[in-house]
C-alpha cells in the first residue's frame, strides 16, 4: 500500500499499513496475553499478613479429614496443591487473583465391590459342616481408587491437581471444598 492509502487498523493514525510496530506485548487481537507479574513478595499458607476475608461457610462445609486438606479457622483453604490466602491463590506454579476464578472438579474415581477370598474359603470348608456356610457368601468388600481432579483458572493462568480418593465419600467432600473455594472467589 502507499502512503495514499493508509492501514486502517494501525495503532498511529500516520502509520503505513507495513510499517508493523507489534513487539512483546503487542499483538492483534489481544493474543497472546503477557502472563501478569509474580508480586515481589510470596505469601505463604496460614496468613502472613495477608487480611483473610471473614465469610460464613458455605452450607454443609466441614474440613477434610486430613492435614493440609481443609479450612483452617484464621488461615487459608486448600485443596490438594492449591492454596487461598488472603485475595490469591497460591499454586506452585505461581499465584492467581481469588477474585473471579472458576473452579471445577471432576471425578475420576470408581467404587468396586467384591466378595473377598476369604469368604469363598469359609463358605466351602463350613458348608462340608453345615449348609449355613452359604451365608458367608454374602460378604461384601468395597473398594474405591482413582482420584478427583480440581482445576482453577484466574488472571490468564491454569492449574491443576489430582487428590486421591479413599473412599466413596471423596467426591462429595472435595465438593464441598470447592464450593466454599467458588464462595469466596465471588
Amino acid at each position: 500500500m502507499s502512503e495514499q492509502q493508509p492501514n486502517p487498523y494501525a495503532s498511529d493514525p500516520g502509520q503505513a499499513s507495513g510499517d508493523y510496530k507489534w513487539g512483546p506485548g503487542q499483538a492483534s487481537y489481544g493474543y497472546p496475553q503477557a502472563y501478569p507479574q509474580p508480586p515481589a513478595h510470596q505469601p505463604t499458607v496460614g496468613g502472613a499478613g495477608l487480611p483473610i476475608p471473614q465469610q460464613p461457610p458455605a452450607p454443609g462445609y466441614a474440613p477434610g479429614p486430613g492435614p493440609g486438606y481443609g479450612a483452617v479457622p484464621g488461615q487459608g483453604l486448600s485443596i490438594g496443591d492449591i492454596s487461598i490466602a488472603g485475595d490469591q491463590i497460591i499454586t506452585p506454579s505461581g499465584t492467581m487473583p481469588l477474585r473471579g476464578a472458576m473452579w471445577n472438579a471432576t471425578d475420576l474415581s470408581r467404587t468396586e465391590e467384591k466378595m473377598p477370598a476369604h469368604a469363598i474359603v469359609l463358605a466351602i470348608i463350613f458348608f462340608l459342616f453345615c449348609l449355613l456356610g452359604l451365608l458367608f457368601l454374602l460378604m461384601k468388600e468395597k473398594r474405591t481408587t482413582g482420584y478427583i481432579q480440581v482445576t482453577v483458572h484466574s488472571g490468564g493462568r491454569h492449574h491443576s491437581t489430582m487428590i486421591p480418593a479413599t473412599d466413596p465419600n471423596s467426591y462429595a467432600w472435595v465438593m464441598n471444598q470447592v464450593n466454599y473455594a467458588r464462595s469466596l472467589s465471588v
